[in-house]
């Protein structure tokens, strides 16, 4: 029955250890195999006969200190130690969001200064092709303008040479009407005169005379078809 009690009461007691280390988060686990070894049967008998046989060094235990029950207190305790750990951890952080801060302050510090110095040098190159641009500019204004008064001169001999080119123009149709009008003179002229001649006179002769040959034959030549 002693034993069978022994037995009930260690199961308690393992049941409380589980109990409050679920508590915390603990998963505890056995080992079956290890009750069965011999070497720590043995170490804990010895530990038996050397601990709890011996009265000195039991008043000796009896006069150390305890180990704090696993109770609100020692949650409590546990949650503090928990906090406090927090704390450090944050308080860590915190310092290097400091640092971060600070290095962030500097980052932006430089970036400023590097846009700032960006800025004046992109004035300083725009003033600059500013006057490179008003140069090529007026240059270009003066070429144009060469330009146009070398038109404008073109355009006056032009118009002049066009000029010149309609009077000589107007003038040699002049020249060429009355050279038309010599010729059909000269033509009249000449008809008038080879009409007066003894050669177109026999030559008129002959063809009157063959046109009335002509108009003989075509008459006999008509009483020929009828006939038929």
């Amino acid at each position: 029955m002693q034993l069978i009690n022994t037995a009930h009461t260690n199961v308690l007691l393992l049941r409380q250890l589980f109990s409050q280390a679920e508590k915390f988060y603990l998963r505890l686990q056995t080992d079956i195999s290890e009750l069965e070894n011999r070497e720590l049967l043995e170490q804990v008998a010895e530990f038996e006969n050397t601990e709890f046989k011996n009265p000195n060094k039991t008043n000796q235990e009896i006069s150390k200190p305890k180990l704090a029950p696993l109770n609100e207190g020692g949650v409590s305790e546990l949650l503090n130690k928990e906090i406090s750990r927090l704390q450090e951890e944050n308080n860590k952080l915190k310092g290097r969001l400091r640092t971060l801060e600070t290095q962030a302050m500097g980052a932006l510090d430089e970036k400023t200064r590097a846009e700032r110095a960006l800025k004046d040098l992109q004035k300083v190159k725009g003033e600059q092709q500013m006057a490179t641009h008003s140069q090529e500019i007026t240059s270009l204004e003066d070429t144009v303008a060469a330009l146009q008064e070398d038109y404008q001169k073109s355009l006056s001999v032009n118009a002049a040479s066009q000029r010149d080119l309609q009077d000589n123009l107007v003038s040699a149709k002049h020249d060429l009407l009355r050279v038309q009008e010599q010729l059909s003179l000269a033509e009249k002229e000449l008809d008038r005169k080879f009409q007066q001649t003894s050669a177109y006179r026999n030559m008129k002769e002959i063809l009157t005379k063959k046109n009335e040959q002509i108009k003989d034959i075509r008459k006999r030549l008509s009483k020929y078809e009828s006939d038929e």
